[in-house]
Order: structure tokens, then C-alpha cells, then sequence
């Protein structure tokens, strides 16, 4: 059975991100999955063009619960890839995922039919409070906390908690989980992901999986560039 099979027996939602970096559609992926509850959590699937998404919608459309879809592919600029999607399946639940802030495009592609227009820059907490809003986390979002390392109940350290705030050089501010803050310490201090992987007791793909995930919260495409947003 594949995961997307797997999903739609299981009632897990199913997410397709369209992206043409692999590297955003891999740190999305990953970001969602750390968010979400265990019991429903959603699986994601991934394209890197117009053209591939749309055969992919094709093919699962019954089992998709929501599209995020980027703006600029190798095969759409702008609003076209929005208006593919919609020309050929109108119901087609589209949310817009743009590092573009621009106030007339966004409304552009809330009144073309976009259900949401997400930023894609920072820590992506307004994609990842809309996919809570929708219930397709199945978790409430988690409350910031502003110094120590978050307990549960029964003083059990959470690693999903929020424990951290990271200024960057342009004055953004990010949040961190402790596993995040971890990681981010890691790469700082040069560490490869084989390192990290050996002082984490994780696996090397684990690794990978986390440090894609602080990248794009960072709106980087590389260690190197984090290491610079944020010395």
C-alpha cells in the first residue's frame, strides 16, 4: 500500500506542496511533521512543477485536503499556476505559499480563488497556524515560552515546545523547539550532519531532515547563508 493509499484508509490528510526547490519542499515536509499529532498526521506529498502537480491532483484528488502552492515554477510565473489550477478543477483547495509580500498580489490571489495566501518566509508560523485552523494538524498550535525548557504535566521535557527565540541580523525574530535550538548550535559550530548525527544519536537522513527544516525557517538555501543571517 503507498502512503497516500495508506492516508486516505486511515483518514490521515494528505498535502500536496508545489515547489520547484527540493530543499523547501523537504523542510516543509519536515516542519509540518514535527507540528503535528501522531494520530492524524497529515502525509505530504511533493511537486516540483505546474504540470506534475496538476497530474498528481489528478490521481488523488479525493484524498487531498490541501494544496500549497508556490508562485514562481520552472513551468508558471505570478498567478498563472494558480489559474491552471483552478481552470481545471475549479473545487481544487489551493492555498498560495509565496515569499512575495506584495498587498495587491495577495489579493489578487484571494479573489482568483486562493484559499489562503501564506508567506514562505521566517519560521512559516502563519502556514503552520492555518494547516491548525483547518484541522489538519490535529494538535493545537504550541504556546511560546519565553526562558527554561518547557515541561509536560509530569515534568517531562517536551522537544516540540517552543524554548527558544533566535534573532537574526535583519532583527527577524524565530522561535525554536529544543531539538531545533540543538540542531541549530550544531551547524553553527560547523558540525556535518555525519557529527551532529553521532552526538544526536540520530540518523544521518534525520539530520538532514532537521537542518533542511532550520533552513527554511530561515529562509536560507544553505548553512553557509544561515551562518551569515545570523553572526
Amino acid at each position: 500500500m503507498t502512503p497516500f493509499a495508506e492516508a486516505s484508509d486511515r483518514g490521515r490528510p494528505l498535502l500536496l506542496i508545489v515547489d520547484d526547490h527540493e530543499l523547501v519542499r523537504l523542510g516543509l515536509s519536515t516542519l509540518i511533521a514535527s507540528q503535528a499529532a501522531d494520530k492524524g498526521k497529515p502525509v505530504t506529498m511533493e511537486a516540483g512543477t505546474v504540470a506534475e502537480a496538476l497530474t498528481l491532483y489528478a490521481l488523488h484528488r479525493e484524498s487531498i485536503a490541501l494544496i500549497l502552492l508556490d508562485l514562481h515554477l520552472p513551468d508558471a510565473h505570478g498567478l498563472s499556476a494558480l489559474r491552471q489550477f483552478l481552470t481545471r478543477f475549479p473545487a481544487a483547495p489551493v492555498a498560495v505559499l509565496s515569499g512575495d509580500n506584495d498587498p495587491s498580489l495577495k489579493q489578487q490571489a484571494l479573489a482568483a480563488g486562493a484559499r489562503a495566501y501564506l508567506p514562505k518566509a521566517g519560521q512559516l508560523a502563519d502556514v503552520i497556524s492555518y494547516l491548525n485552523a483547518q484541522g489538519l494538524l490535529g494538535v493545537a498550535t504550541n504556546v511560546p515560552t519565553d526562558s527554561g525548557l518547557a515541561s509536560d504535566a509530569h515534568g517531562a521535557q517536551d522537544p516540540q515546545r517552543l524554548v527558544r527565540t533566535v534573532h537574526t541580523q535583519d532583527g527577524e525574530r524565530v522561535r525554536l523547539t529544543q531539538r531545533q535550538s540543538e540542531m541549530l548550535d550544531w551547524v553553527l559550530a560547523g558540525q556535518s550532519n555525519r557529527e551532529i548525527a553521532e552526538r544526536s544519536h540520530l540518523s544521518e537522513g534525520t539530520v538532514k531532515n532537521h537542518v533542511s527544516s532550520l533552513l527554511l525557517m530561515f529562509g536560507v538555501r544553505s548553512r553557509a547563508q544561515l551562518i551569515s543571517r545570523l553572526r
